[in-house]
């Protein structure tokens, strides 16, 4: 499930800190389960990378007019 980027620009920092938190986490897990041979949507890497990279493009943002 993408993330929109209309959703992010509502969130709060604290919001998109604990967003980050969880894609990181996800996308450790998903590497996990490449290396182990269980992943069975590859494609999903690449999802959780990208909704990573507009995370902290928001939160640096927002950070920045603070």
């Amino acid at each position: 499930m993408a993330t929109t980027k209309n959703k992010l620009g509502e969130l709060t920092a604290k919001e998109l800190e604990a967003k980050l938190r969880d894609l990181k986490e996800e996308a450790f897990n998903l590497r996990l389960q490449q290396t182990t041979g269980q992943l069975e949507n590859s494609a999903r890497i690449r999802i959780v990378r990208r909704d990573t990279a507009r995370v902290m493009t928001y939160l640096k943002a927002r950070l920045n007019q603070a």
